[in-house]
């Protein structure tokens, strides 16, 4: 199964075009939303071509391809436009042999963390900054940020197949890649 992660769509239309044709292009079995959907927050700037109910429009039709984390800017006003569900702040998957908890990262993250085991890893979005970094009991990845890219970094989302965690830029350019192991 190959999955698509990204975060921080923020309401822009362009931006969610632009990460659906990577989803085509990458041929993934599912989407993974690691929040921050349709409203750009206060602290950010409005992203190119803002227009959430674009973004409602794109998204609506693929709810069975999608799965989806509450981001701090993300409510349940949003919850009653989109027809999958985006109101937990932690779901978990589970592949060889560790527990991946994803979240947006302003509830858990680096400070304060979930319960992991050791070789766990701990996915959020939230901060704009993509990242991989290994902790001596856990991983911490972040996708970065599909519309409001953060401390130079580039419009981006994550690919996850067979073992393997890879960062491309909207274009589908690697930048970064991660390999699991048992």
């Amino acid at each position: 199964m190959k999955l698509l992660i990204a975060s921080d769509i923020h309401g822009s239309a362009y931006y969610c075009r632009k990460l659906l044709e990577a989803y085509r292009r990458e041929e993934a079995d599912k989407l993974i939303l690691l929040g921050d959907i349709l409203y750009h927050g206060p602290r950010n700037d409005l992203p190119k071509e803002y227009a959430p109910k674009e973004v409602i429009a794109m998204l609506n039709p693929m709810k069975q391809e999608i799965l989806c984390v509450r981001g701090n800017c993300d409510t349940e006003v949003d919850q009653m436009v989109l027809e999958f569900p985006i109101l937990a702040d932690y779901g978990f998957l589970y592949e060889k042999g560790r527990m991946i908890f994803l979240t947006h990262g302003h509830v858990f993250n680096e400070n304060h963390l979930p319960m992991l085991k050791k070789g766990d890893i701990l996915l959020h979005g939230h901060t704009h900054v993509p990242v991989c970094r290994e902790h001596e009991d856990y991983i911490y990845m972040n996708p970065g940020s599909v519309s409001i890219p953060k401390e130079g970094s580039e419009h981006s989302y994550m690919t996850y197949e067979d073992g393997t965690f890879t960062w491309k830029n909207l274009e589908g350019e690697v930048y970064l890649e991660h390999q699991i192991c048992r």
